[in-house]
């Protein structure tokens, strides 16, 4: 563990850093390391005179510097590993220069191209980052207490089973939270200092990496059943000693594990799953500024979901929960719903369906009878007539001209979201859409698009990114201190995201804000969770005036503090 310590001396109004590294081992120290900027005085007290080049630079002008080398590599993958390097260097100097160009390097360093730096971990392997956790491994306790940041309020744990839309990545998968813990600290403030990535090593049912000779990870089968629950209870029972007030962040873990562990912990530790409640809160944020556009309350909304993983039943029952708000009871809620899995659609009698499936399956479907196969999308969509039609399926193409014709006979304004990522998985290209519903479809997807020129409009195409979201639901969970994470705080979330939607101005803008408001979005999430945890009586802290200090006072932005060495 790193021995540094961050001190606020109120009385001369000044923040430093106290800590005994020195000469090389500072240099080499991210956390630390300032390079051409350490000034002279601290190069004379850090044992540095002689170790630096002459000039002390400004922050501004080391990111000068290396924007212009970042933008000398010609491959997104190059670039994604430019960037890991300079963290591993000078975190400091790599948040700044990220920072200043938000919306060109974070789908560098998080999706889309993180998914491709999850593909070849074990091959571009260069720097340990975070902290790795076999299955078999007996002493937890020794792990956690090596990591190298003294103070711990978030952790983001995956066991690489579900990486975005390419599935077991094994070890690589690491790289998804050491990137969500960039986009905490990016968008919603959180100091990197006080983050902690975590890999659980189970194994890996991929063969390709089960039999590469460079892979890193524990070369066996994923393990399952009770020896994979015992390991995950151990690992929290652990985390839970050490970090008692921390926010535990799961993340790609496999459909039925995922679930399964937040229905678990949920109600017993601070706990948060991106994949089911943040791409839940993000898409429910866009489905509330459509409604607000297409002036249909929710609650009649007709939802048809194509792919019915973590990700769907997550997205669809953040919009129950939303519809139960608005006045429906639950079991007319999940009325509501279609949702189609890989046999199609959901049907009661199905004994192959995941408890997280099961409230969403159809007792009765048209003219369907138990022998027939199982209603397709296509089908589902000419019977239902859906007014919604989401994607989480992975499958490209999946929502054709005749599908999209169909629901824009029926529906003046069809809201549709193709969300699986990579932009290569997606459901249906934007352009497509817009040209088969003739202009009137609202759109949000998964991953990044660029504009589409139709008609007299140049039309920006939203993006369901949970970047928008998960960041201030963190930073409101630590400003408030609460408890728990509730259904009724990710729901205040995606209201208070909902309410910055650009749309609300003009109904061709995208149906949520851009990155570039990222910040500002976090902070009013933050905020709305904080009074939904003081409502819920699961806040430390009871007053708003006391949360939005600590809001101010922890929101972490990447400047160079004054190190003085620590004394004996």
């Amino acid at each position: 563990m790193l021995d540094f310590k961050t001190v606020t001396d109120k009385k001369n109004n000044e923040t430093y850093i106290e800590t005994s590294v020195a000469g090389k081992a500072l240099l080499t120290t991210p956390q630390l390391n300032k390079g051409t900027a350490f000034t002279r005085e601290e190069r004379k007290v850090f044992g540095l005179l002689g170790k630096l080049p002459h000039r002390v630079e400004t922050i501004d002008e080391q990111v000068k510097r290396a924007y212009l080398q970042f933008s000398d590599y010609k491959s997104n993958l190059q670039k994604n590993i430019y960037l890991s390097n300079l963290n591993d260097k000078n975190q400091v100097l790599f948040y700044k220069l990220v920072s200043k160009h938000l919306q060109e390097m974070i789908p560098v360093i998080y999706t889309p191209i993180v998914g491709t730096a999850v593909k070849e971990f074990s091959r571009e392997y260069r720097q340990p980052r975070g902290l790795y956790i076999p299955h078999d491994e007996t002493d937890l306790d020794a792990i956690l207490e090596n990591r190298s940041n003294p103070d711990i309020d978030l952790i983001v744990v995956t066991d690489g089973e579900g990486v975005l839309g390419i599935g077991d990545q094994g070890i690589g998968g690491m790289d998804i939270p050491v990137a969500k813990l960039m986009v905490y600290t990016l968008c919603g403030g959180i100091c990197p200092t006080r983050t902690l990535p975590i890999f659980l090593d189970v194994g890996t049912n991929n063969q390709a990496l089960l039999d590469d000779p460079l892979y890193l990870g524990c070369p066996n089968p994923r393990i399952q059943g009770k020896a994979y629950d015992d390991f995950i209870n151990r690992f929290v029972k652990a985390i839970n000693k050490h970090f008692p007030k921390a926010f535990l962040h799961w993340e790609d873990f496999g459909r039925r594990n995922a679930s399964h562990i937040l229905e678990t912990f949920q109600t017993k530790i601070c706990t948060f799953n991106d994949d089911i409640q943040g791409t839940g809160a993000v898409t429910l944020s866009a489905l509330l500024a459509a409604c607000n556009i297409t002036k249909t309350p929710l609650e009649k909304q007709r939802i048809v979901v194509y792919g019915a993983g973590s990700a769907g039943t997550g997205i669809s029952n953040q919009i129950v929960e939303a519809m139960v708000k608005h006045g429906l009871s639950r079991e007319k809620a999940y009325e509501q719903f279609w949702l189609i899995d890989r046999q199609g659609l959901l049907m009661a009698h199905d004994s192959s369906l995941t408890d997280a499936q099961r409230p969403f399956a159809r007792r009765n479907f048209a003219n369907w009878q138990a022998k027939d196969a199982y209603p397709s999308l296509t089908e589902t969509v000419h019977q239902v007539k859906p007014t919604v039609l989401i994607g989480c399926s992975a499958q490209p193409g999946a929502f054709s001209e005749n599908i999209i014709q169909c629901m824009a006979e029926h529906t003046k304004r069809p809201i549709i979201f193709p969300l699986s990522n990579p932009d290569e998985k997606c459901e249906a290209k934007p352009e497509s859409i817009l040209k088969w519903s003739k202009g009137q479809a609202l759109i949000a997807t998964g991953t990044a698009f660029p504009p589409v020129e139709y008609g007299n409009h140049i039309m920006e195409i939203t993006q369901c990114n949970n970047a928008l979201v998960f960041p201030g639901i963190g930073l409101g969970v630590l400003a408030s201190g609460a408890k728990r994470l509730t259904q009724h705080m990710i729901y205040s979330a995606s209201e208070a995201l909902a309410v910055l939607a650009p749309s609300r101005k003009d109904s061709f803008l995208p149906l949520l804000p851009s990155l570039e408001d990222a910040k500002e979005a976090a902070k009013a999430i933050a905020l709305a969770v904080s009074q939904a945890a003081i409502d819920e009586k699961l806040a430390t802290y009871k007053s708003m005036d006391d949360i939005k200090s600590n809001i101010k006072t922890m929101f972490w932005e990447p400047r160079y503090l004054p190190l003085r060495r620590k004394t004996a």
